[in-house]
């Protein structure tokens, strides 16, 4: 087979323009009778809100305050519709959309955006996943704060448990993650030629933008329009809807140019984050180090909005395993609603973060029973043929004892070989 691509250095299509400075971004483009808008948004995380506008709306310059009242059907979400395009009776986090204003200048906007009076009255709060849990906690959504529960059941894990020699058993804690691209969301709506509702967005989801647009102004498909720009970094920052709705539901309202730019601080209250997770693990091994139980709670804190938290949690539970054969697996993979910044995709997907329970389970069973922490890892690592937890048959190119015994050799590690393996 001739591999065009794989192998050799290619030169990306857009490369030489962003090194140059010559791409553009959405805040670089300009179009005639172009406004701005600007979205005001909360500043306590739990509360039931009233909104009064009158006096934004009169000063010289504002064209347009929207609200929920503008939103035909007032909801969006990646999975569960669980936002509100504009909150309309409590908002569940910092940095809920609560209006977006439309004015001559950024500075008008801004103007308006603190004569906008919204009386918040605050209700009880969550920002602990595990509190959250329970029954008598605080309700972000509905009657319980339980987004999604896998589980994975394989074997006798009591039993793997009382044939174990030695046993590691811990909490680990990961936090919450900004994906810091460098380019903040921005964007530019307007009508196009054929009567489409238009948005020149930087996205990694062009097709769900438009499906979620078209949702939340009741609108067929045909009648809306994505340009993706050039991107400035993403991540999984982009997946989730931003500003699209805002700038589609202003462009069709007023039929005329609108640009939305965000500061760095709005970016990060406004996009998700990775999920913070809290792993308790409990791994067996018998006296020689081969693994034969495992036992973990992975709780995910999906903050305020569920976005990918059934992909992210499931992904975290098939993996929880990490890259080893373990006979009897019960794992429950739990995401859950708080008050926190919501959380999303962000690469790995959950992958990321269990590798810091298991990696450091092996280490800790390595020293408790004297073996090199590389052939423990050696003596339990998937190969050719092997069985995963979640019934998974690995048929080909499970090449991890090459890529340890390589890493190993590169910084120079210690590794005894056993007859085991």
């Amino acid at each position: 087979m001739n591999l065009d691509i794989v192998g050799r250095n290619i030169l990306r299509i857009d490369a030489l323009s962003k090194v140059t400075g010559k791409a553009l971004y959405p805040e670089d483009i300009f179009m005639d009778n172009m406004v701005y808008g600007k979205t005001l948004r909360s500043k306590v995380p739990h509360a039931y809100i009233r909104i009064d506008t009158g006096k934004a709306e009169k000063i010289d310059g504002v064209i347009k305050v929207l609200t929920h009242k503008d939103v035909p059907n007032n909801e969006h979400g990646v999975i569960f519709k669980d936002h509100e395009v504009f909150c309309s009776e409590k908002v569940r986090r910092i940095g809920d959309p609560i209006a977006f204003v439309v004015a001559k200048n950024k500075k008008i906007c801004e103007l308006a955006l603190k004569e906008i009076l919204i009386e918040y009255e605050e209700i009880e709060e969550v920002f602990c996943p595990i509190k959250a849990m329970k029954e008598d906690s605080p309700k972000v959504h509905g009657d319980t704060n339980i987004v999604y529960h896998y589980k994975i059941r394989k074997g006798d894990v009591e039993e793997g448990f009382k044939n174990s020699y030695a046993i590691a058993e811990n909490i680990y804690r990961t936090h919450m993650v900004d994906h810091a691209f460098l380019q903040p969301e921005a964007g530019i709506s307007f009508i196009d030629e054929e009567g489409r509702v238009t948005v020149m967005v930087a996205t990694q989801y062009p097709h769900y933008d438009r499906e979620e647009i078209a949702s939340a102004l009741e609108l067929s498909e045909e009648k809306v329009r994505i340009i993706n720009t050039n991107i400035g970094g993403a991540f999984g920052g982009r997946e989730d809807i931003s500003l699209q709705i805002h700038l589609a539901l202003a462009a069709k309202v007023l039929n005329r140019p609108i640009k939305a730019i965000y500061s760095r601080e709005e970016s990060f209250i406004a996009h998700a984050k990775r999920h913070s997770m809290i792993m308790k693990y409990k791994t067996g091994a018998d006296r020689d180090g081969k693994l034969l139980a495992m036992e973990a709670e992975i709780v995910g804190d999906t903050g305020a909005y569920a976005s990918w938290a059934t992909n992210v949690l499931r992904k975290s539970g098939v993996h929880a395993t990490g890259p080893y054969f373990i006979p009897n697996v019960k794992v429950d993979s739990i995401a859950v609603y708080t008050n926190n910044p919501f959380a999303g995709a962000m690469r790995g997907f959950g992958a990321t973060q269990v590798p810091i329970a298991h990696e450091q389970q092996m280490d800790i069973l390595a020293e408790k029973l004297g073996i090199d922490p590389i052939a423990i890892r050696m003596k339990n690592i998937f190969k050719q043929g092997s069985i995963t937890a979640t019934g998974q048959v690995l048929t080909d190119s499970v090449p991890l004892d090459i890529c340890i015994e390589k890493v190993a050799e590169k910084i120079d590690f210690s590794l005894e070989r056993e007859e085991a393996y």
